[in-house]
């Protein structure tokens, strides 16, 4: 979520697809123009790199059209992890855009082990008004718990809940995104 944020804030592009596998990794398809794209992933590259995460990119040029059934995923559905390994975002409705409400944040909290991310979501919704959006599981006993609220909420709730982590499990990230992207919301589950 972080990386895709700073790649949609950095250029004009469009998500197509996010492809999860059973390693706790996730390829972005994206589309735009090429300029757009390359500097998009850029800057996903270096938020990857400032989480101390490992990113491979390409760029295609110009893709063949009947290259598309090659990387354009089915829904598929992942019983061990309870969720679907294929996302694709939804479109904008009339409605007013949540990333446009003022202040508004999303944090996420990582943890590799249930207790952890348990006690840390417990405590971050103790320390600040934040409604918890979701739980996935991401395989490898790795578990991410999104909240939402103000900027400020969000913030202290993340970082209580983060500091609950330690001596129940591991603190993989924990990170909050003020004013997240349409593609990031619309990634979120419902």
């Amino acid at each position: 979520m972080v990386v895709l944020d700073a790649m949609e804030k950095a250029a004009g592009v469009e998500l197509l697809q996010v492809e999860f596998n059973d390693l706790a990794g996730a390829m972005m398809k994206i589309t735009g123009p090429l300029a757009s794209v390359r500097a998009s992933l850029e800057a996903g590259a270096a938020a990857a790199a400032g989480m101390q995460v490992r990113c491979t990119w390409d760029v295609i040029p110009n893709p063949e059209p009947k290259a598309r059934p090659g990387w354009d995923a089915k829904p598929e559905f992942n019983p061990l992890m309870e969720q679907s390994v294929v996302k694709v975002p939804a479109k904008a409705g009339k409605e007013k855009k949540v990333s446009e409400q003022a202040g508004f944040a999303v944090g996420l909290i990582e943890t590799q082990g249930f207790t952890a991310v348990f006690e840390a979501i417990d405590t971050a919704c103790k320390a600040a008004n934040v409604e918890v959006l979701a739980r996935e599981k991401l395989g490898g006993g790795y578990i991410t718990v999104v909240i939402k609220g103000d900027v400020a909420a969000v913030r202290a709730a993340v970082d209580a809940g983060s500091r609950k982590v330690e001596g129940l499990g591991k603190l993989i990230a924990a990170h909050v995104i003020p004013s997240p992207t349409e593609a990031v919301l619309s990634l979120l589950p419902k």
